[in-house]
C-alpha cells in the first residue's frame, strides 16, 4: 500500500477574497458593474430543499432528492460617505433604495467573485434587506445587507481571471520574503 501524495494546495484562502459588485446600468443588457465598498463580512449561501423519496425498494433506508435551490448573500458593510459633501456611496444607496421599493425596482443584479482571479464567480438577481446595525456614540455606521436570490445564481467567468486585485501585490510580497 502506498502513501498518498500530499495535496499541492497548502495555502488557506482568506475570507476577504470576495468582491461584491452591483449593476448600476440603466440600459437593459448593458451592465455597469460598480463596486459595493466597505464590505466587512461576506457570506454567500446556497441552500437545497430536500424531499423524501423513499420507496419500498430502499429496504428501510430513507432516500432524499434535492428539488430546489435557494441562494442568498449576507454581508455587513461600513456605510461610506464622501469626505467633503457627506453624500453616501451610490452603490450602497442603490441597495438601500431597492430595499424600500416594490415591483421591478425592488430587484438588483449583483455579481461576486474571487478578487485574486480564482475560478469562483457568480451572478444573479436579488431582493435587498437593509438593516442598520445602530450602536453607541463610539461606533461606526455599519449595515447588514441580505441579498435574497430571485431565480438562478449563474456561474460566470471571473472578470479578473489571470490576475486579480491583489495577485500582483501577493507575488511581490512572496518575492521579497514577506508573510502572505
Amino acid at each position: 500500500m502506498s502513501t498518498p501524495t500530499p495535496p499541492a494546495e497548502t495555502v488557506t484562502a482568506l475570507a476577504r477574497r470576495y468582491r461584491l459588485e452591483l449593476d448600476m446600468g440603466t440600459t437593459p443588457g448593458t451592465p455597469v458593474w460598480t463596486l459595493v465598498p466597505g464590505v466587512t463580512e461576506f457570506t454567500p449561501k446556497i441552500e437545497p430543499t430536500q424531499q423524501e423519496v423513499t420507496t419500498y425498494d430502499a429496504e428501510g433506508w430513507s432516500e432524499q432528492a434535492v428539488t430546489m435551490l435557494a441562494w442568498s448573500i449576507e454581508t455587513t458593510i461600513a456605510h461610506r460617505a464622501h469626505p467633503t459633501t457627506g453624500v453616501f456611496n451610490a452603490a450602497q444607496e442603490a441597495l438601500r433604495k431597492a430595499s424600500r421599493s416594490f415591483g421591478a425596482k425592488s430587484y438588483v443584479r449583483v455579481r461576486y467573485y474571487d478578487r485574486n482571479g480564482a475560478n469562483d464567480a457568480q451572478e444573479g438577481s436579488a431582493l435587498v434587506t437593509w438593516e442598520p446595525d445602530g450602536g453607541g456614540p463610539d461606533e461606526v455606521d455599519t449595515i447588514k445587507v441580505t441579498l435574497t436570490g430571485s431565480g438562478p445564481l449563474v456561474e460566470i467567468t471571473n472578470p479578473v481571471a489571470g490576475g486579480g486585485t491583489f495577485a500582483a501585490a501577493e507575488a511581490k510580497t512572496l518575492k521579497t520574503g514577506g508573510d502572505a
